[in-house]
This record gives structure tokens, sequence and C-alpha cells, in this order.
């Protein structure tokens, strides 16, 4: 459910501001919450306007976007480093704290994944169990139900 509408707001607030009602009285009238009601006027005090607020989205991104050449070129001359590697060398150099996540969603952001590459063969598959009946362990085989 997303905010309640500007025009709601406007009418709680001026019969606050406007009637002298007190804002319980107000959100009674109006059947809005007694939270509601309080928090819009403050609004309007503090801020100047009740209009809702925007919700939700991303609000530290910047942070990180910010140093985005810095760790791009990092990437490509360094690719295998991990990403507590690149957030330490973030905070040492450019004195920027951030989260490992917050370094991984750049990254993602960006379409740079970090996939292990094989660097040797695969090894062979062969018997997990000593015993040569090739039934496996009569314990493992039990029903404990």
């Amino acid at each position: 459910m997303g905010p309640l509408s500007v025009d709601l707001r406007k009418r709680v607030v001026t019969a606050v501001g406007e009637e002298g009602m007190s804002c319980r009285a107000a959100a009674r009238r109006f059947g809005v919450s007694f939270a509601s009601a309080i928090r819009w006027v403050a609004a309007l005090r503090e801020r100047g306007s009740y209009a809702p607020l925007p919700m939700g989205g991303d609000t530290r991104s910047q942070r990180v976007e910010a140093h985005a050449d810095y760790l791009l070129r990092l990437h490509r001359r360094e690719p295998d480093l991990t990403l507590a590697e690149i957030r330490a060398r973030l905070e040492r150099t450019r004195g920027e704290k951030v989260s490992p996540s917050m370094i991984w969603r750049f990254f993602d952001r960006h379409d740079i994944t970090f996939k292990k590459s094989r660097r040797t063969r695969a090894n062979r598959t062969g018997p997990t169990s000593l015993n040569s009946g090739g039934g496996g362990s009569m314990v493992n085989s039990i029903s404990i139900r």
C-alpha cells in the first residue's frame, strides 16, 4: 500500500492548523491514524510540506559509484581479488568504508561476475568406499524410523 493522498493530508493539516482541532480529533474526523495526523503536522512544521517522501529505492549506492573508475580499474588490473580485499583497498586508498555486499552489488550493476576459473583438470571420480562389495556400508542402509 502506498502513501495516503496529498488531498487527505491537506484536509487533516488544515483542520489542525486553521480550525484549531487537535491532531487526534482531526484523525478521528478523517478516519486516519493518530500517528499519521501527528506526523503530517510535524512534517509541515519541519519540512514545510506534508507531501509523502519517496518510498524505497537505493539510498547508498552513490557512495560506491563515486569510486567507479577506481574499482573498475582495480578489477581490470587484478581480477582475482576477493570482495573483502577490494573493500579493504577501497578503504585504504580512498577512505570509503563499505561492506563486501555493497561491492558485490556495484559489480553486479556493472555486469561483472566473480566466477572461479578452473586452473587444473577435474579430479577423476572413483569409488568412495573401501568395501569391494559395492553395496556400501550396512550401517547407512538401516532406517531409524
